[in-house]
């Protein structure tokens, strides 16, 4: 039985409720979907836009069953950098298409041949792991963000950690969060995640941690700084940067989705089929590429989102989908979220990602894994070491296996090669 508040294919039921829920998400992608463009010089306005058009394409290719938000993806950063410096920034847009074109490819075959292998290759002792890498991962980035990283080897979050002020922002919107998911009622604990960043925000407002100067001197509406292929000089010198990094979200890709899966009771890779979902993911990215901006990917914030709130509504996030579209083309609406303060993320994020951490844990529990089965303890311990450990395979000097995909390869292998019983 769903315990779902808002199904997958329910609508909000009046407009006001529809428009804050979409705006949650809207607020939960934001941060990370600018910040791969700020990292790599691509437009912002073009990243937004491509992130809603690529979500609108993503559900309908996938025929509207999949509440997946798709938003810029990491895993490129350094191929992007890496291309734009040696080739030009061209060669990094026909990088960016190619790993479209492959995401296809893969998702043809797939369709070809089916997807029951997938039972055989990712049961649940590597699945769950792989989902609590995925949470666990990216701890570091919510504790930074909330300023309780001290000493960080990022420069940004070293400084965040100096001042008490920002873990207390980042305090008051985790507790907000806490307190309107647990003791709320009606509407209001269905919002908890924007619930957390409002009170965040006019927190961080009134201690005078907000700052509004980037909101000066901008017109108020512009056209985003779509960069068309064909418009600049085509450079296919990076595409060997670029192809092996879509194997590695494509694993990313898997991953999520099954996240997603256990979060809303459904089973994803095979309704409406890992084809559809690796299809609609591949065209999204084939798109950004073509118009100038970063490759796409799933995104744990939003999934975040919907495993804290249980409202898994296609709807909602399709709205989302078409506000990005409209914020990239209104400067005023894009620089005011720009002023939220990291803390008031930070403190979000710390729910959100253990969130997906945890349903890792409900991944193995669900599927009967035997922890004292040493064959198990072998494939839970050593992927949570090499994914959580800081473990790199280098492919090229872009291009490396780490993380989650490193230890979905382990995992993998050691499912396969391993005995079913060690007794």
């Amino acid at each position: 039985m769903s315990t779902l508040r808002l199904g997958i294919q329910e609508k909000p039921r009046s407009a006001v409720e529809w428009t804050v829920l979409s705006l949650q998400h809207v607020f939960a992608m934001f941060g990370a979907t600018v910040l791969v463009p700020i990292l790599t010089g691509l437009s912002i306005s073009v990243a937004l836009f491509a992130s809603g058009l690529g979500t609108l394409i993503y559900i309908a290719l996938t025929k509207g069953k999949v509440p997946v938000y798709l938003g810029s993806s990491f895993a490129y950063i350094a191929a992007i950098i890496v291309a734009s410096n040696t080739y030009g920034v061209g060669s990094a847009f026909v990088g960016l298409v190619a790993v479209g074109v492959i995401y296809v490819i893969v998702a043809l075959i797939i369709k070809a041949v089916g997807t029951q292998w997938l039972h055989k290759v990712l049961p649940p002792v590597v699945i769950g792991p792989m989902i609590a890498i995925i949470g666990i991962g990216l701890a570091g980035v919510a504790t930074g963000q909330a300023g309780l990283v001290s000493g960080s080897a990022d420069p940004t979050y070293a400084a965040l950690a100096e001042d008490f002020i920002n873990p207390l922002i980042a305090f008051v919107s985790f507790s907000t969060v806490v307190v309107l998911a647990i003791f709320a009622k009606g509407f209001f604990k269905i919002v908890p995640i924007l619930g957390g960043i409002v009170v965040g925000y006019v927190f961080a407002i009134l201690l005078g941690q907000v700052d509004f100067s980037v909101l000066s001197g901008a017109p108020l509406f512009s056209l985003p700084d779509f960069q068309i292929i064909g418009t600049y000089e085509l450079n296919f010198g990076a595409i060997l940067i670029f192809a092996p990094l879509a194997l590695v979200t494509i694993a990313e890709h898997i991953g999520d989705h099954k996240v997603l899966s256990a979060i809303t009771g459904e089973d994803f890779l095979t309704d409406p089929g890992l084809d559809k979902t690796l299809m609609g993911d591949g065209i999204a990215t084939l798109v950004s590429g073509l118009i100038g901006g970063p490759a796409n990917t799933t995104y744990g914030e939003n999934t975040g989102v919907i495993g804290m709130t249980k409202v898994a509504s296609v709807w909602v996030v399709g709205t989302a989908a078409v506000i990005a579209i409209v914020m990239s083309f209104v400067n005023g609406f894009t620089g005011l979220i720009s002023t939220i303060p990291l803390p008031v993320m930070g403190g979000v994020l710390i729910l959100l990602f253990g969130l997906i951490a945890g349903n890792g844990l409900k991944v193995m529990i669900e599927g009967k894994v035997d922890l004292k089965e040493m064959r198990n303890i072998v494939i839970v311990s050593t992927m949570l070491v090499v994914g959580l450990g800081g473990a790199n395979f280098v492919i090229n000097d872009a291009t490396s296996l780490s993380g989650m995909a490193l230890a979905a390869l382990v995992g993998i292998i050691l499912n396969l090669l391993l005995p079913e019983s060690s007794q």
